[in-house]
């Protein structure tokens, strides 16, 4: 079973990314599962995400306590939120940020760890992306596509049916551009660097 942790801020879209994320598993096949979990927090504050997915029935309810990748919607939780909690030894970390990796403090998340590689983490200016494609500041059809070309868990067919079904006319289309664009970005990098902890 693959976990995954969504992390970002009301009204980022943090809940449809995963219930995006879910069905994409589906389309791809897969057993999967959604949820959020947040209170009755107002705009702007933390808000988080799960997904399942895995090759056979999910029978756990409990939230994602050992995610296998992190999709961070907001840098700026980073040193606000204990947002690396549980994160397995070779997991890895798709962030929304135009900064390079080595300015973000994460030294100690990305180096060598015991008897392992340490976790990968890879940048993506998901927001900038998201305005270009669709004029709107909300990063998470475009993490996605990220997603889907960092962790091979769930194919960029089938997040962009995902999106389809969710939306409809430009704005699913934008937003598959925006998911496209970003697949396209972070599979370059991963070639390049050969799944390296950072990028």
């Amino acid at each position: 079973m693959f976990q995954v942790r969504i992390h970002g801020r009301g009204g980022q879209g943090v809940v449809t990314a995963a219930e995006l994320l879910s069905v994409a598993a589906f389309f791809d096949g897969r057993w999967s599962q959604a949820f959020p979990s947040f209170g009755s927090e107002r705009t702007g504050a933390p808000v988080v995400g799960f997904c399942r997915i895995s090759d056979g029935e999910i029978r756990t309810r409990e939230p994602v306590s050992a995610p296998d990748a992190l999709i961070i919607q907001d840098a700026t939780l980073l040193h606000q939120v204990d947002l690396f909690s549980g994160l397995r030894d070779e997991g890895f970390v798709l962030l929304n940020t135009s900064r390079p990796v080595e300015e973000l403090g994460l030294g100690a998340l990305t180096g060598p760890r015991r008897d392992g590689p340490g976790v990968r983490v890879l940048t993506l200016p998901a927001t900038e992306l998201a305005i270009a494609h669709t004029g709107r500041p909300t990063p998470n059809a475009v993490l996605l596509g990220g997603f889907a070309a960092a962790g091979g868990v769930v194919s960029l067919d089938a997040v962009a049916g995902a999106i389809e079904q969710r939306f409809a006319g430009p704005v699913a289309r934008a937003n598959i551009a925006a998911a496209t664009e970003a697949f396209r970005s972070v599979s370059a990098r991963c070639k390049e660097c050969d799944h390296a902890p950072t990028d």
